[in-house]
């Protein structure tokens, strides 16, 4: 008995060592959002890719917990309230962006990391502007003022900007579809950007400032784009020249667009590519021995269920509870110096709080 209590142990003592190599806080933040994503769409992926005995990159995270994800004024929260509370700390009203349910802007994470003198960097496979990556770097009343958010983007001082939306960007004259005349991506280049809009062309930028709008809206991952793992790795790569630190935020925003389509093979997919998003992270982490990396959800979407495989889908069938969102708790990953605090059931409004506070900083 004694013996395997001492197993036990030494277990839970390795397992702290690998999730806090050191005593100090990290130096950089990635912070990766499955949009949608909820331990059902996790285990179906597990069984259609390395199988069912196999672990994802995400399963090889040494610590883990559950988020508790409703608004401010609904069980059932959108992505904009669930980003905000990710981004801020506070819980708002459906598809409000950062801001409190009567309108007082709140500060982000990655606003507090850009005033801390770190390097920042938002990644998406969907349209930019769209409300998870929004939250970390605008305010709005409405998850719909996308033009209002594009151009606080631009001028938000984040270093990294990778996804699609270039429609957003751009007037119409431009073939673009903001009402004003403003061509975002011209002022994003004085003010020292990179612009581009292919995945050689991201590969071969050397900028420290870049900006790659890769679809008019939503992104597809397929060539001339480029995966949200390549982005996610040349966003660290850039972030990473600040000796600084850096916060990044990638998110696999089209999890939540197949799940909402009930379309288990599509989950997959958008799944399996977010997971290499989650390896390139953890690589550099493991290498750099001062990120930590956390990867949750802000919502489920379609409570997605795996039930036993028949003929014609021979890794799984998915049940699913409707096409809408799910008022079920998520999972939370953590690697890195830090992770341990976010074991346990928290509220979602926790996690980046977790954050601020290993930087002695103090989020709203």
């Amino acid at each position: 008995m004694l013996r395997t209590l001492n197993r036990r142990l030494l277990l839970i003592a390795l397992v702290l060592a690998a999730a806090c190599p050191g005593s100090a806080g990290p130096r950089n933040i990635i912070l990766l959002i499955g949009d949608g994503m909820g331990i059902g769409h996790i285990t179906a992926a597990r069984c259609a890719g390395p199988g069912r005995d196999g672990r994802l990159a995400i399963d090889t995270m040494p610590v883990t917990g559950l988020a508790l994800t409703h608004s401010a004024n609904a069980l059932v929260t959108d992505s904009a309230a669930g980003g905000t509370a990710l981004a801020t700390g506070v819980k708002t009203s459906n598809g409000t962006i950062s801001q409190t349910p009567d309108g007082k802007p709140l500060k982000s994470i990655l606003e507090i990391a850009r005033d801390m003198g770190k390097s920042t960097g938002i990644v998406s496979t969907k349209f930019i502007t769209d409300a998870t990556p929004a939250v970390f770097v605008a305010h709005a009343s409405k998850r719909s003022q996308r033009e209002d958010i594009a151009a606080q983007m631009v001028a938000s001082g984040v270093d990294v900007i990778l996804g699609g939306g270039k429609q957003d960007f751009l007037p119409k004259s431009a073939g673009g579809t903001r009402s004003d005349d403003r061509n975002l991506l011209d002022e994003a280049k004085k003010l020292g950007f990179d612009v581009f809009d292919t995945a050689d062309a991201m590969s071969a930028s050397t900028s420290d400032r870049i900006l790659g709008l890769f679809a008019p809206s939503s992104m597809t991952s397929e060539r001339p784009e480029p995966t949200i793992a390549e982005m996610t790795a040349k966003a660290i790569s850039i972030l990473a020249r600040n000796q600084k630190g850096f916060f990044l935020m990638s998110e696999g925003a089209k999890i939540d667009s197949e799940a909402h389509a009930n379309n288990a093979a599509g989950v997959v997919r958008e799944l399996l590519i977010f997971d290499d998003a989650v390896k390139a992270a953890l690589e550099f982490a493991k290498k750099d021995g001062s990120t930590l990396v956390v990867v949750t959800a802000d919502h489920d979407t379609g409570a997605m269920s795996v039930q036993e495989p028949n003929e014609k889908n021979p890794k799984f069938t998915a049940g699913w509870v409707s096409g809408g969102h799910s008022g079920n708790m998520v999972a939370v990953y953590a690697f890195g110096p830090g992770a341990q605090a976010f074991t346990g059931t928290h509220d979602n409004t926790e996690i980046p709080r977790i954050m601020a506070n290993l930087w002695d900083m103090t989020l709203n």
